[in-house]
């Protein structure tokens, strides 16, 4: 720590008298030996001084250069974060629009073997709370000549029924409520039978139940089910597939089979769907049923 003494009041008017004459003999051409001595002295007393001041400054211009830097190089980033956001948007983006192409397809083959005449639509939004039924809502309507009772299938099967249309809206229940009931028939027996959403009293938990109506019918696990068609294809056209049988229990009292389904859609990845505005000339039996697996492929 700097005192103020009459020492160092002495000192401090020694250095500044030899910094003047210093500066004075700096600028002096020429290269007079007391002038070159004089010049050398200078640098070993003030160089010390002047290394100090410069180690102590010189992390301080490094800082702002750096800052300065900094923040180009934020902008920088920023700018390179900004374009990979926006080309992560568009690949996601594609994937969508792929994933849809081949929904699409897989509908219109469907409809195609079914003889199904069908209006694509979307299914914008999805009710599954506790204590609201299952329902889906699509981005067509009457404009497009869906009107309520018409079966809405997807590619891979029944999705359920329009039960009201609005201009550019409609809403389906689907399969999978409890209130929906479907007629049905077993592609093996064609034994027919009711499916309903959900379980039924005494049978077993599931997203789908089928009961058959003869006790003596012969159901096995892998069994296929199809909707059995109602007047006029209104609500349910004929051929659809809507489940395969998963598990088979008797009720003990039961007028009839029951048997848990597992659905041939999946209702949790609703998308691309079309609703049947005319259907079949005729009933197209099981040729909508894509084939089945071949045991001796798996092995």
């Amino acid at each position: 720590m700097f005192r103020d003494s009459a020492r160092s009041r002495l000192i401090l008017a020694v250095l500044v008298v030899s910094a003047m004459i210093l500066l004075i003999v700096d600028t002096r051409p020429g290269t007079d030996p007391f002038t070159s001595m004089a010049r050398n002295g200078g640098e070993l007393v003030f160089a010390p001084t002047a290394a100090g001041v410069g180690y102590v400054l010189g992390p301080i211009g490094q800082i702002q250069d750096r800052i300065g830097q900094g923040s180009e190089g934020s902008d920088r980033i920023a700018e390179l974060e900004a374009a990979n956001a926006e080309l992560e948007s568009e690949l996601l983006a594609a994937r969508i629009d792929e994933h849809r192409s081949a929904q699409l397809d897989d509908l219109l083959h469907l409809s195609g073997m079914g003889g199904y005449e069908i209006v694509p639509a979307q299914a914008v939004t999805r009710t599954t709370a506790r204590g609201y039924a299952h329902t889906a809502t699509l981005d067509a309507g009457t404009e497009s000549g869906v009107e309520p009772n018409m079966t809405v299938v997807n590619g891979d099967g029944l999705v359920g029924q329009v039960t009201e249309a609005g201009p550019r809206t409609a809403t389906v229940k689907l399969a999978i409520d409890v209130g929906s009931s479907v007629g049905a028939r077993l592609e093996s027996t064609r034994k027919i039978g009711a499916v309903t959403g959900g379980s039924v009293p005494g049978g077993p938990e599931g997203d789908m139940t089928l009961e058959l109506f003869d006790l003596e019918v012969p159901v096995e696990q892998g069994d296929r089910v199809v909707t059995l068609g109602s007047h006029e294809g209104a609500p349910f056209v004929p051929g659809v597939p809507i489940g395969t049988v998963e598990e088979v229990q008797v009720a003990p009292g039961a007028l009839s089979r029951i048997a848990r389904l597992t659905p041939a859609v999946d209702f949790a990845a609703l998308d691309v769907v079309g609703v049947v505005v005319q259907g079949p000339a005729e009933d197209p039996r099981d040729s909508v049923l894509p084939p089945e697996p071949d045991p001796e492929g798996d092995q």
